[in-house]
């Protein structure tokens, strides 16, 4: 009958005592070294997957927070559960000179704001805080102009180097013609230009708004708002009968439709606080109606006649007697913690 030796059986054929022995020390390792990985598994953090956060006070526990696609790994550190740390770190930037220093719960940051196009010098790789603005479109014969398109995005990815930077300039100077706004952009980061509001001038006729960062006005009945770009602003509202306009979209909110004879308000702007204090940008510019006329969106929207407000991509106001707002210009802000 075979011999066996904690719980393997030792091959029938095996008589000889050395062999046995070699047999019985092999096994022996094998179990120590079975022992040992459950003793290193046993030893490993719990986790669990799911929406809803554990309720657990077992330091180092990790969950991977399914609100996220894909799951987010979350660490307890005895208080919270927090994301595991990058492998990089911070953006250090050289070059321009910080514009102002704020701290808010505990940290301290550094803001730089470009009104004008510029370079960035980013001497060490890392994350940085960015809102990036396009100027906005021009106002025109009724329908308001588009807001800029509008960028905010947190920890985004700064490589090392020199970045250059765009500050779109607001649509202006068209008469005859529907006018958007220049596009802003930090390195590969890119807001689109606001949509021109439509007119009814010679080439430009009963128009719909442009297309831009957030759509043009319509004038008239039938005539639509200009759509926004995805993820970057909202459409400009339609027009309405009596050549009246439809607002300008707003970062925020969509441009109002006109009714007869009555323009639309320009659609709301989106709010940061990147550099301490909230600030609105990024508001549509008001429609205008023989009846009467809208008002620009909050985050310098124009009313009519009116230009949007420098540096905020605000949508210039339309007008019946061609004094037509012009866009106003957008703006980049970097943030970074120091």
């Amino acid at each position: 009958m075979p011999q066996s030796y904690k719980g393997y059986e030792i091959p029938a054929y095996t008589d000889d005592a050395d062999a046995i022995q070699a047999f019985k020390d092999y096994t022996d390792d094998v179990v120590k070294r079975n022992d040992e990985v459950n003793v290193e598994l046993a030893a490993k953090a719990p986790f669990s997957y799911g929406t809803a956060e554990p309720t657990t006070t077992v330091e180092g526990f990790i969950w991977f927070d399914e609100n996220d696609d894909p799951a987010t790994p979350k660490y307890w550190d005895g208080s919270e559960f927090v994301p595991f740390p990058s492998g990089a770190g911070d953006a250090v930037i050289s070059s321009p000179a910080a514009t102002g220093q704020y701290t808010d719960t505990g940290v301290t940051y550094d803001y730089y704001t470009f009104t004008a196009s510029g370079t960035l010098t980013v001497d060490t790789a890392g994350f940085a805080d960015i809102l990036v603005v396009g100027g906005g479109g021009q106002g025109n014969n009724s329908g308001g102009g588009g807001a800029g398109g509008y960028l905010a995005v947190s920890d985004a990815y700064l490589p090392a180097g020199t970045a250059t930077v765009t500050v779109g300039a607001g649509g202006a100077g068209g008469e005859v013609q529907i006018i958007n706004g220049s596009a802003s952009r930090l390195g590969s980061y890119f807001a689109s230009g606001g949509g021109g509001g439509g007119g009814g001038g010679v080439l430009s006729g009963d128009s719909p708004g442009n297309r831009g960062g957030s759509g043009g006005g319509g004038r008239d009945s039938g005539r639509a708002g200009g759509a926004g770009d995805p993820g970057l602003g909202n459409d400009g509202g339609d027009g309405g009968g009596g050549n009246a306009g439809g607002g300008g979209g707003g970062a925020g909110a969509a441009g109002q439709n006109a009714a007869n004879t009555v323009g639309g308000n320009g659609g709301a702007g989106l709010s940061s606080s990147i550099t301490g204090a909230s600030v609105t940008r990024g508001g549509g510019g008001a429609g205008v109606g023989s009846g009467s006329s809208g008002t620009g969106g909050t985050g310098g929207g124009g009313n009519p006649s009116t230009s949007g407000t420098a540096n905020t991509g605000g949508g210039g106001g339309g007008d019946t007697s061609r004094s037509y707002g012009n866009g106003g210009s957008g703006v980049v802000i970097v943030r970074v913690k120091v």
